[in-house]
């Protein structure tokens, strides 16, 4: 059904599910628990004849602290599923041979007392039949391989080793003190080598000083394209990347993005994520993201000896997701997934050819939230991994015009929960632009209730959207509204998807614009009746981290904030995070002894004596790209200055996201314990609460 929700500056749809009678009665309240209970589809290939999809299911399989990915099939006739693998050993990276015979994969294949591949956990090429049985393994190299891919006969697989080399002035003390680290002058070079499967004989293809982030084989098999950068350093992937090809006849290298092919772009800190070949092997196409600019498309086409680079045309509202170029089949039309006003479709850009382009068409309209899509070798069958507002991500065949054909019900549980009601709210920012956010609400909810406890759950990036969508996972969406608490997740300006002016203006605003326009949306929900104005909370994760920072240093109306692995300071950030051009971006190209004002005006460190709202801080021990030191600074002033109260939460071992099973649990109970301490218990109750634990006289 779909209740209707009329207020007279806006309307707003609450969707819910079809029902029938053979439905599943929504009898169960969600619980945290019920996170752990859900499969993931993370990867899809096509076989060559289209009637089979091959996909990675990512799953908590207790008592293993981590998920683990097997690999199963589905027949697209029959909607049979047949799981192929069992073990722990993460399988990924599939690919079909040609005839259909095998699926190859990468996994870490770990036996007890094996010291020797491919039995040694480290991850080697396997291939299995998609009927199942006893998978074989394709490659036996010391160490691992990396990338891989097979030819498109069948007959070749190339694939990725790394080694350690030192190259500088100081290699010979760095190899004298091998046990200590360096800033640079160590990196993991890369070897690309080609293992033929007739005779079962390796060669080595490509052995010079550089880090390959990326190759891809040419259908033809001659070239290769690379993206390489000078050393893995991880801050030489943005700004300094660029592609190269190897020509397989020649032997010689070339590079296709030349040093002065920067000197035009938003920022010099663009990062190059994938490449893509065309069927006939004479088109590459690759993209280029920013934090804070839009993602740019390129094809390099070789008509002749060398190649000519020109640069493709998108819709502006249209956000291109970097990194999910796919060429249809033996068509020149180049696909990708964009993000358009909470959305994320699957679009083309029809016959790309000699520097032109005909048409910019959608192959998947409608609510949609596609998380990755592929083409069978003759571009005939699509199929794409979306959500829908009652299912997280399953496997759904794309018929002409668009309509989606499920063949997965990876989570069948879900149909007996009582979700969320689901939809988009719109809004008016102070300087009059529309700002957009999804809105949960509890499953019982009725219009002219009384007014929710809410929490504001903002997404990180903030180069990036929250999506209309069920999304069941650890920063509070599914589970706070199963609560009782509504949750707004707001677009706010430098989100993708509204338009490259409302991304880009965020840039030189950091701490402002975004900051009024969440704020606008607290006041949109508490004006119609839907946000308790006592009861409000702030919570996220990265960007939404520092934007809780942000909030409750420019405003008292929060009793209760989340904030996890956020920015306090801009120059910290700058000095010690694997990504140093997100700030400079964002600092409009400044350094900080170039406009040290307007890092301090993004920091709200530089505001933190005006917190009033008790904070609970979250933070990966390791995190890399916004490191503990912030987390700590903030603990510092709020605790020990300003008397705040506070806790901080160190994950010990984890990086900029939570991996494992006790640390993602361990989150979600503490923000779940933390917002009903200070969010739904009233001071009464707290006094109350005191006098009964004094001992009676």
């Amino acid at each position: 059904m779909i209740r209707t929700f009329l207020h007279v500056a806006s309307i707003v749809l609450f969707l819910s599910p079809l029902a029938s009678a053979d439905s599943p009665v929504r009898n169960h309240d969600i619980e945290l628990e019920d996170y752990f209970s859900i499969g993931i589809v993370s990867s899809i290939a096509v076989s060559p004849d289209g009637e089979t999809i091959a996909y990675t299911e990512m799953r908590w399989e207790p008592p293993q602290d981590k998920r683990n990915t097997d690999l199963w099939v589905i027949n697209a006739a029959t909607k049979q599923p047949n799981r192929l693998t069992f073990d722990k050993a993460n399988e990924g990276s599939i690919q079909w041979s040609p005839d259909g015979k095998y699926i190859y994969y990468k996994a870490n294949h770990k036996r007890a007392g094996e010291k020797m591949p491919p039995y040694d956990g480290k991850g080697q090429v396997w291939r299995i039949s998609p009927q199942g049985g006893e998978p074989t393994a394709v490659t036996r190299v010391k160490d691992g391989v990396g990338q891989y891919q097979l030819s498109s006969d069948g007959k070749s697989l190339y694939y990725a080793v790394s080694h350690e080399g030192k190259d500088d002035e100081w290699k010979d003390m760095r190899e004298s003190h091998s046990t200590l680290k360096y800033g640079h002058g160590i990196s993991k070079f890369t070897q690309i080598w080609k293992l033929d499967l007739i005779n079962w004989r390796a060669e080595k293809l490509i052995d010079e000083q550089r880090v390959i982030v990326s190759m891809k084989v040419s259908p033809d098999e001659r070239r290769i394209g690379m993206i390489t950068t000078p050393d893995n350093e991880l801050i030489n992937n943005e700004g300094w990347s660029r592609v190269d090809v190897y020509d397989t006849v020649t032997k010689e290298i070339s590079t296709v993005t030349e040093e002065n092919w920067r000197s035009d772009h938003a920022s010099p800190y663009g990062w190059i994520d994938d490449i893509a070949w065309s069927a006939d092997s004479l088109a590459l196409g690759f993209t280029l993201s920013f934090d804070g600019f839009p993602t740019q498309i390129f094809v390099a086409e070789w008509m002749g000896d060398s190649p000519q680079l020109n640069e493709l045309k998108r819709p502006d509202v249209v956000s291109v997701v970097g990194g999910s170029l796919r060429w249809r089949g033996k068509t020149r039309d180049l696909c990708f997934q964009g993000d358009d006003h909470a959305r994320t479709r699957v679009y083309a850009i029809t016959n790309v050819r000699g520097g032109t382009q005909t048409a910019f068409t959608t192959l998947t309209p409608g609510d949609v939230t596609v998380d990755t899509f592929r083409f069978s070798p003759d571009g005939r069958t699509h199929a794409v991994v979306t959500s829908t507002l009652a299912d997280p991500p399953d496997i759904y065949l794309v018929a002409n015009g668009g309509k989606l054909n499920r063949l997965t019900k990876v989570n069948p549980q879900v149909d007996t929960w009582k979700l969320p009601l689901i939809s988009l709210v719109q809004w008016k920012a102070p300087d009059g632009s529309t700002v957009e956010g999804v809105l949960e609400l509890p499953p019982d909810y009725k219009n002219g209730g009384d007014p929710l406890p809410t929490v504001v759950e903002i997404h990180g990036g903030p180069t990036s959207a929250s999506k209309l969508r069920m999304r069941f996972w650890i920063y509070g969406r599914v589970l706070l509204a199963s609560k009782g608490y509504a949750v707004l997740s707001p677009n706010y300006r430098g989100s993708t998807g509204y338009g490259d002016k409302f991304m880009t203006d965020l840039v030189g605003h950091e701490n402002d614009v975004e900051v009024k326009d969440i704020l606008a949306g607290v006041d949109f929900l508490v004006a119609r009746g839907v946000a308790d104005p006592d009861r409000l909370g702030v919570m996220g994760w990265s960007n939404g981290g520092f934007l809780t920072n942000c909030l409750i240093t420019a405003t008292d109306r929060f009793k209760a904030a989340s904030s996890g692995a956020g920015v306090i300071d801009q120059v910290i950030q700058w000095g010690v995070e694997d990504t140093p051009g997100h700030v400079i971006n964002f600092m409009k190209g400044a350094l900080p002894w170039g406009n040290l004002d307007e890092y301090r005006a993004g920091s709200p460190l530089y505001n933190l004596h005006k917190v009033i709202t008790p904070t609970l801080i979250h933070v990966g021990e390791h995190d890399a790209r916004v490191q503990v030191a912030h987390s700590q600074t903030l603990y510092r002033g709020l605790k020990h200055y300003l008397d705040i109260p506070t806790e901080l939460v160190i994950y010990p071992g984890e990086g900029h996201g939570l991996t494992t099973y006790k640390h993602r649990k361990a989150k979600m109970e503490w923000d779940i314990a933390w917002f009903d301490r200070y969010i739904l218990e009233t001071p009464d109750e707290d006094a109350e609460k005191t006098d009964n634990d004094k001992p009676s006289s």
